[in-house]
């Protein structure tokens, strides 16, 4: 008789990662789980933990409340690859109607998929430059959100476009992506913040450091340290207590709410670590999203730390 292996706990949420990163990327998956009618209300009530609601009323009122306990937030109306034009056209009206109704100085973050670049790049950037004019005039930082590596050429192209003619917008690098050690110091020279994070897609090791790689931390804490000295506009998105401990430490004593960077994380993630900062003087950001496209976003928000996933079961048996 044989007997199999123990396999480890590491190997075993590497693989669950792994298979999470592949469901969020089925556009069919994203489609139909949540129309069945059995699948559909379960996983509404996983998605209630990351996510402010599916009505841009819901992310309003969550704004406010995010704004009132002295963070600043950003919020975005979830979707990717939209290959319609028309609908991309539509999908583009929901963001300008944001800006007209979110409370002042919230921030509009957004794929710009969602808006026409699976269609081509000059849709893309047509109806980006609808929603910088419109953020433009509102005084809102505008922050254009990373996306699968097959996409970041497209996605610099079109933010180096808008930079030719606004200073707001803003757009995120993936620590992860062993092209981002090129590509950091063009954003440098760049306006709009720079917002930094892992990243969470599916991509392969000659493309990004894995997710579980030991030397990722030291990746990302690289990139922060060179945003903080640079006096840049930066955002260090992470829930890595450890990270956010040691950034904390490299800007030793120069907490100000008038500092370039900031302190981000996702809503229903680390509110513990956006206190402490706060209470540190430095300032902070709670990044909130809305719609119906919940599938991906939530699916990717599992899939960095496979311990979510019991706390998911937990969720849709409520």
């Amino acid at each position: 008789m044989t007997t199999q292996s123990p396999v480890s706990d590491t190997t075993v949420s590497s693989q669950a990662a792994q298979v999470l990163r592949a469901l969020a990327l089925d556009e069919d998956l994203k489609r139909r789980v949540p129309e069945d009618p059995v699948l559909g209300p379960l996983a509404r009530k996983v998605a209630r933990r990351f996510t402010a609601g599916e009505t841009l009323a819901d992310a309003v009122e969550r704004a406010k409340r995010v704004l009132a306990s002295g963070h600043r937030v950003s919020v975005e109306y979830m979707g990717e690859s939209c290959r319609d034009p028309r609908r991309a056209t539509a999908e583009t009206d929901v963001f300008l109607e944001a800006t007209r109704l979110l409370p002042p100085g919230c921030s509009i973050s957004l794929d710009l998929s969602h808006i026409g670049l699976a269609v081509s790049e000059d849709l893309a950037l047509a109806n980006a430059g609808r929603l910088a004019r419109a953020t433009a005039d509102t005084g809102r930082e505008m922050m254009i959100s990373a996306e699968g590596s097959d996409r970041t050429d497209a996605v610099l192209a079109v933010h180096r476009a808008l930079c030719a003619s606004f200073d707001h917008v803003g757009v995120t690098v993936q620590a992860r992506l062993h092209r981002t050690a090129e590509d950091l110091p063009r954003l440098l020279a760049l306006p709009g913040r720079i917002r930094l994070v892992k990243g969470a897609f599916l991509e392969p090791e000659t493309i990004a450091h894995p997710r579980e790689d030991p030397a990722l931390p030291a990746v990302y804490l690289g990139y922060a340290r060179r945003l903080a000295d640079s006096g840049h506009p930066c955002s260090f998105a992470t829930h890595d207590r450890e990270l956010v401990h040691r950034i904390d430490h490299h800007l030793g004593g120069r907490a100000s709410t008038a500092a370039p960077w900031e302190f981000e994380t996702l809503l229903g993630l680390g509110p513990d670590r956006l206190e402490a900062m706060a209470e540190r003087g430095h300032p902070t950001r709670e990044y909130v999203v809305f719609g119906t496209e919940w599938w991906l976003y939530v699916c990717n928000r599992i899939a960095e730390d496979p311990q979510r996933l019991l706390q998911a079961l937990v969720d849709a048996a409520a």
